[in-house]
């Protein structure tokens, strides 16, 4: 677990308490001391506060994103929605706004660790002949629910995060239904949102630019306008 936050109040109090609740915390004062300091070590989840001097979060959890796995959660500033939705279009788990209490962390810590552990490496790729359960196939593509794929005509793997996979799920799962956004942050997240919350609309725009060969005019994942969004597995 690591923490990236220049308030040092902050970073003592989230660490000591998550070091209680049994995980095994690093904390780092700025990006830079991020990079210089984690290099080798293996991280389940980094929390990132967006607004730091010097390099900020959004920009080193690109950098995350590009090196592993990682499960990123973004720490934002109350007020500063665009921060939220910057964060989420450059594949962050999950966010906070700040002040948070650490019960909520926790939570999302859980919520995104159970996600991350539960998505294999990509490079692990399976043949269809040896790979067995519950799959779902879509224009040329393959969701492999149990191992948590989605592979392309050739059985090469397309990269998604947790929570775009989980996102996916939910719809694939419920073709040919219209699914609002609180029902879809329900289906795919475990947890309600109010209809207003537009960060479903953010991960809908990056799954089309990963599924559909025209993201501007989408085939399966379509917009019912007012209403939400529906799965079509035809592709008509």
């Amino acid at each position: 677990m690591a923490i990236v936050d220049d308030e040092e109040h902050l970073r003592e109090a989230v660490g000591e308490y998550l070091e209680l609740q049994g995980f095994e915390v690093m904390s780092f004062r700025n990006a830079q001391a991020f990079r210089e300091e984690s290099a080798g070590k293996a991280i389940d989840v980094a929390i990132l506060d967006i607004a730091m001097p010097g390099e900020d979060g959004l920009s080193l959890a690109r950098f995350i994103r590009k090196s592993g796995q990682t499960g990123i959660i973004m720490a934002t500033a109350a007020g500063r929605p665009i921060d939220r939705i910057v964060g989420l279009e450059i594949g962050a788990d999950d966010y906070l706004v700040k002040p948070y209490e650490l019960r909520e962390l926790l939570a999302r810590i859980k919520s995104v660790l159970r996600r991350v552990n539960a998505a294999p490496a990509a490079a692990e790729p399976q043949s269809p002949a040896v790979r067995e359960g519950r799959s779902l196939r879509f224009g040329a593509l393959t969701l492999d629910l149990d191992a948590r794929r989605l592979t392309d005509a050739a059985n090469g793997p397309i990269e998604l995060t947790a929570m775009e996979f989980d996102l996916l799920q939910a719809l694939a799962t419920r073709p040919n239904r219209v699914l609002s956004r609180g029902q879809l942050q329900e289906f795919a997240h475990g947890r309600s949102a109010d209809e207003s919350d537009r960060s479903i609309d953010i991960r809908v725009t990056r799954l089309r630019k990963k599924i559909e060969p025209d993201p501007e005019h989408p085939r399966f994942i379509k917009t019912v306008r007012g209403e939400g969004y529906v799965f079509v597995p035809s592709g008509a």
